[in-house]
C-alpha cells in the first residue's frame, strides 16, 4: 500500500501507527541551493567539487555537487519531518547500506519515499519497539540519489 501521509498525528504516533509493506511517497521536498551545498561544504565537506564552482566544472563530476553528508542531513530533516513520532521516538541504533547513488547538484529538488521493511516489538522491554526502513531520496528526475536502510526505536501505546 503507498501513503502520502499517516492517519495519526506525529505527536500521537506510536510503534502500532507502523504498518510493515507500506510504502510512503511524502509531498515535501527540500531544496539543495548552490548557497547551501558550498556553506555546507565550507564547514563539513571541504573538497573543491563542493565548494568551487569553477574548479568543480572542469573535475570528475563536470560541476559542483552537494556533500555525501549533506544530502543525508537533507533526507533526515524529510525523514523526521514526516514519518517519525515526536514524543515516541527513542533514536536511531543507526543506518546499514548507506549509497550515495547519484550526484545531488545545485536546484535539485529531493524528496523521500520510504519503505517500512519490518516492525517489531522489543523482547526484552515491553514499551518499545523497532521499525526498519529503506529510505530512497529522490530528486526532480525520479532518480533515487541516496538510499539507505534505519532502524529506530519507537514507543508502543500499550505494553504487550
Amino acid at each position: 500500500m503507498s501513503e502520502t501521509s499517516f492517519s495519526v498525528p506525529r505527536e500521537d504516533r506510536c510503534l502500532e501507527d507502523y504498518i510493515t509493506g507500506t510504502v510512503f511517497e511524502f509531498a515535501e521536498t527540500v531544496e539543495a541551493s548552490e548557497a547551501d551545498i558550498v556553506n555546507f561544504a565550507l564547514n563539513y565537506d571541504p573538497q573543491y567539487f563542493h565548494t568551487d564552482p569553477a574548479q568543480a566544472a572542469a573535475g570528475p563530476y563536470k560541476g559542483l555537487i552537494a556533500s555525501g553528508a549533506q544530502t543525508i542531513a537533507m533526507t533526515f530533516r524529510l525523514y523526521v519531518k514526516n514519518f517519525l513520532p515526536g514524543k515516541a521516538s527513542f533514536g536511531s541504533p543507526g543506518l546499514d547500506e548507506l549509497r550515495w547513488l547519484r550526484p545531488v547538484r545545485p536546484g535539485d529538488t529531493l524528496r523521500l519515499r520510504l519503505t517500512i521493511l519490518a516492525v517489531t516489538p522489543s523482547q526484552s522491554k515491553n514499551d518499545r519497539g523497532t521499525v526498519s526502513s529503506m529510505l530512497e531520496t529522490i530528486n526532480q528526475h525520479n532518480e533515487t540519489v541516496m538510499s539507505c536502510r534505519c532502524k529506530n526505536i519507537i514507543a508502543r501505546r500499550t505494553s504487550g
